[in-house]
């Protein structure tokens, strides 16, 4: 009776396991640079929408796909990734903003965009931490 019920228990925990890694740990991830933008914005927009009002900002925007277009303050790296950052004021700890972290695949293209010039880019938002919106899987629309 003892190694019915433990065979039993083995296949169960096989098939778990089996599905455990074919819907969570094998799961397709999203195409941030192919999903449609739930909002399109100008970036000083979006800026100031979450200095005035963060906690309704958050819930609008947070977790959705934004295309911005605005002026670019500048491109930063940092090990191997590249941060496109909308500068919009000056705070105690440095500029304040937008900064969008670039997927790799637009390393190169972000690397080459002039400071000063108009870029659309569009990016999962993350949230917004006192100083900066951020912005993460950015891919560039046009230069």
């Amino acid at each position: 009776m003892w190694v019915k019920i433990l065979l039993g228990m083995t296949a169960v925990g096989i098939i778990a396991l089996f599905l455990v890694y074919k819907f969570v740990y094998n799961k397709q991830h999203p195409d941030f640079e192919k999903m449609e933008a739930a909002f399109t914005l100008n970036a000083q927009d979006l800026y100031q929408a979450f200095k005035s009002k963060p906690d309704a900002s958050s819930a609008k925007y947070n977790g959705k796909v934004i295309a911005l277009t605005g002026k670019l303050g500048r491109i930063e790296t940092a090990d191997s990734l590249v941060i496109a950052v909308f500068i919009f004021a000056k705070g105690d700890f440095g500029d304040e903003g937008i900064r969008c972290t670039m997927l790799p695949k637009f390393n190169d293209a972000a690397g080459k965009l002039q400071p000063d010039g108009e870029v659309m880019v569009k990016g999962y938002c993350t949230g917004y931490n006192e100083t900066d919106v951020i912005l993460e899987k950015c891919s560039i629309i046009n230069q």
